[in-house]
């Protein structure tokens, strides 16, 4: 889908494919036509973007092979299908049995990251639109932040200026603007916008940005209208955001809360928990997964003689589809966040990812059963989407 934003600028909408598994280019070919055609039908659009995921071994065999690219961009045009952006986290397997901490593998120490990330670059050059201004790419903060030592920060400072020479090369040589979003994430070498400035001190501008998830930004308590400005002051553009609410605990020692809870700690992928600490605005009590949170060696308690005080868990719960209280979703802050990005006079990002991956994990209850109902409810959070976007001003024009 695009929007137009009454600044003139085209905010292209998409959904990231990473829900779907899928590692050879006939697998994924093959998805369009069981997944994102049907979405496109059920909202009624004649142009659906794609956030597309491509792990590591299909981005090295597209971009080694441009006629594979142009086959999937022929594939892709044929459907009604776009793809500006791509997830370049996962490196592989991110619909695994067990993900966890695998998903933080290889880091930017390590240069088969930069590898990866200069083939999708390639690929994407290749599949963006002819009237699209630019395209982006979302990738990993740097690396999980046990162990990260200054020389470690010395070799990613390196790859990304590796990384960026390349992408200046690559509009060049192709016409095609690429710019990749560092995507800070809880846990992480860089967890927050603070943290992002400062561990990006120096680097690129022009083509290194961010990728707000906010999600992530919700776990991490951070308010878009302080978290967005500081990024801009550090010259940080907001190159894509990932548009997904976290779960939203308010009365996390309440018995019946944490039994349904425990619907939400499953063994696929990491659920990093978040609370306010006492003193310091913004200093958080911090468990890695919902299960250390509820009963590891150290559960995430209220201090003795401590006030309750709520919690936030990585765990990307569908849009407009909260769940049943006691439990909540961040949709309150995710609408404010939008607002902060797309509200204003200008947008601050063109380019808006729905990413819930998680609906082969969310409770039985609302989980979809077949390729049908998933494409429904991913047609679902599109719509809920496009609704909000228009709400704050925005005009759908595909």
């Amino acid at each position: 889908m695009r929007l137009l934003h009454a600044d003139g600028q085209t905010v292209h909408v998409a959904y990231c494919t990473n829900v779907h598994p899928g590692e050879d280019l006939d697998t994924i070919i093959g998805q369009l036509d069981r997944f994102a055609v049907p979405v496109r039908h059920h909202l009624g659009s004649d142009l659906l973007g794609l956030g597309l995921w491509l792990s590591a071994p299909v981005a090295r065999d597209l971009a080694s092979d441009p006629r594979q690219t142009d086959r999937l961009r022929t594939a892709l045009d044929a459907r009604g299908l776009e793809v500006v952006t791509l997830n370049g986290f996962p490196y592989r397997g991110f619909q695994d049995e067990v993900v966890k901490h695998r998903v933080y593998h290889p880091d930017w120490t390590e240069p088969s990251r930069l590898a990866y990330t200069t083939d999708l670059t390639e690929v994407l050059a290749r599949l963006l639109p002819d009237d699209a201004a630019r395209g982006s790419i979302s990738t990993l903060p740097l690396g999980w932040r046990h162990p990260w030592f200054g020389d470690r920060q010395v070799l990613a400072a390196e790859q990304f200026d590796r990384l960026a020479d390349h992408l200046h090369a690559l509009r060049g040589r192709t016409g095609r603007e690429i710019r990749v979003g560092v995507e800070p994430e809880p846990g992480c070498v860089i967890e927050t916008s603070t943290e992002l400035v400062d561990r990006m001190a120096g680097w690129d501008e022009d083509v290194l940005g961010v990728c707000l998830d906010l999600c992530h930004l919700a776990v991490g308590f951070e308010d878009a209208a302080v978290a967005v400005p500081r990024l801009a002051a550090a010259g940080r553009q907001v190159v894509k955001a990932q548009v997904s609410a976290a779960l939203h605990v308010e009365h996390p020692g309440d018995e019946a809360t944490r039994l349904a809870l425990g619907a939400f700690d499953e063994d696929r992928f990491l659920h990093q928990t978040r609370a306010p600490g006492p003193g310091e605005p913004g200093l958080l009590r911090a468990r890695d997964d919902l299960g250390d949170a509820l009963g590891g060696i150290r559960p995430l308690e209220p201090r003795p003689g401590g006030t309750e005080r709520p919690w936030r868990v990585h765990f990307h719960v569908p849009l407009g589809q909260a769940p049943e209280p006691p439990l909540a979703a961040t949709t309150d802050d995710l609408r404010h966040s939008l607002d902060v990005l797309v509200g204003g006079e200008t947008a601050l990002t063109d380019h808006l990812e729905v990413e819930t991956y998680t609906w082969t994990v969310v409770p039985e209850t609302v989980r979809p059963t077949d390729d049908a109902a998933l494409a429904a409810s991913i047609a679902g959070e599109l719509a809920w989407l496009r609704d909000t976007l228009i709400d704050l001003g925005l005009k759908e024009t595909a």
